[in-house]
């Protein structure tokens, strides 16, 4: 089915991206897997061809355009290479909209220019070892002293977490007031007190930084609270719906992109004499997958319109993560079967598809939380 969304300067910059890749990336992925992290010569080089920050202001080094489509160019480019380990579409479609719209202006000559080049790496961090979908249990804590926030607690499974020169930290700041007492504070890299545990090792996405992160009173200037105090909350429910389309938008490229690798399996692989795709079963399979793929992709450029028009409701986002992002999963499961024994050997793009998607329905919301979303919104009770 043919995309509509799209204009010819989006098509412009999506031939930019996959050159980029494929001179950059495409050579060093296997060995950023390797290594378990990429290596942040490349956040510079994304950065020089403005593939970072692309709706920052001009006078702060960006494209100065805010239209998610160049966001979903990105993310669906990087998906169809399987390049799993940039943290591209954490610093362009989370991170860029706490900078751009909850800074003050003097936050931004600090950390907008660099954030654009590539110099500057974020991460947020939220999640915590005892809390994960549910952010009211966040035991993160940073107490008034003076003119500065001091700040104590754990998170983990942050993206970006080793490379990261700064750092959304979602704390605590007034426990009286249940989830009024949130607020966001920016932890930069070389703080006293701040420390990076292990670089966690995932089933999936291996060149993918992942930490720990340790903050053991660690002393932040007031000027590093982003957004109001106490309304920490309210800022990431605002956040969350781009967040959640965003993995949406890589579920539906993740499907497209294994669909058209199994098609082109089995027409090579031969089994009673003849093409396994010729079988009815794997021309039956097929269908329904590619019908399936087909509804997502629709869904989700729906949702990439609304979120340009600013009516992307919070249920919508949602349902479109979940729902892709099960289906991915689902789709990738049957084309793993069709590939028989070679479906489980990892030098398949399959099997590291297999692997890389698992997170999805457990990242920037679990399915049952979106569920719980879903249903609280229907009024039910």
């Amino acid at each position: 089915m043919e995309r509509t969304i799209f204009e010819p300067e989006h098509d412009l910059f999506r031939e930019s991206y996959r050159k980029f890749l494929d001179q950059y990336v495409a050579p060093n992925h296997a060995k950023w897997e390797e290594q378990h992290i990429v290596d942040r010569d490349v956040w510079i080089e994304a950065g020089k061809q403005g593939f970072l920050g692309m709706d920052v202001p001009e006078e702060f080094g960006g494209g100065g355009v805010k239209d998610f489509r160049y966001n979903a160019v990105v993310t669906e480019e990087s998906t169809a290479g399987g390049y799993s380990g940039l943290g591209f579409v954490l610093q362009n479609d989370v991170i860029s909209p706490y900078l751009n719209e909850l800074s003050t202006d003097e936050q931004k000559q600090r950390w907008l220019p660099g954030f654009a080049s590539g110099e500057i790496i974020t991460a947020i961090a939220m999640t915590e070892p005892g809390t994960g979908s549910d952010l009211q249990g966040i035991k993160t804590r940073a107490v008034r002293d003076g003119s500065d926030w001091v700040l104590n607690g754990n998170k983990t499974f942050i993206t970006n977490g080793i490379n990261s020169d700064l750092v959304i930290v979602v704390a605590q700041t007034d426990p009286e007031k249940g989830a009024q007492g949130f607020s966001l504070l920016v932890v930069e890299r070389g703080m006293k007190g701040f420390e990076r545990g292990r670089n966690l090792d995932k089933i999936g996405m291996p060149a993918q930084d992942t930490a720990e992160l340790n903050f053991d009173n660690v002393r932040i200037p007031a000027e590093n609270l982003l957004g109001q105090e106490g309304m920490g909350f309210i800022h990431l429910m605002q956040n969350l719906p781009q967040e959640r389309l965003s993995i949406a938008v890589g579920a539906a490229a993740g499907m497209e992109r294994v669909l058209e690798q199994t098609k082109q399996y089995v027409r090579d692989r031969h089994a009673f004499g003849k093409p396994i795709g010729a079988l009815q079963n794997t021309r039956f399979e097929l269908a329904e997958l590619a019908t399936k793929a087909t509804a997502v992709r629709v869904f989700v450029d729906k949702c990439i319109e609304l979120l340009n028009e600013n009516k992307l409701s919070v249920q919508e986002a949602a349902m479109v993560k979940w729902w892709s992002t099960e289906e991915n999963l689902s789709l990738i499961n049957r084309c793993l079967q069709l590939h028989g024994g070679y479906g489980y050997m990892k030098e398949y793009p399959i099997a590291k598809a297999y692997m890389d998607a698992r997170i999805t329905t457990i990242f920037g919301g679990t399915t049952e939380i979106m569920k719980e979303i879903i249903g609280r919104g229907l009024n039910l009770a």
